[in-house]
């Protein structure tokens, strides 16, 4: 069974390599199909649009697709 989940949250630098100290990567989830975490990406996207530090993604997980490690 595919799982979507939302990643994110603030990072050190627009590399997005490494999350802001004290805080954690946010995974929101899971959802059970593509659009409903689009849907969840888009609302966090335009929450946090004026800081150049956020970025969210969406990830796939199943049996035999692990999460990307990007």
């Amino acid at each position: 069974m595919q799982q979507y989940w939302v990643v994110g949250g603030e990072y050190r630098t627009t590399q997005f390599t490494a999350v802001v100290p004290g805080k954690d990567e946010e995974w929101i989830g899971p959802f059970v199909d593509y659009d409903r975490a689009k849907a969840e990406w888009q609302k966090r996207s335009w929450e946090s649009v004026d800081n150049c530090y956020s970025r969210y993604r969406i990830e796939r997980m199943s049996d035999d697709c692990p999460p990307c490690s990007d």
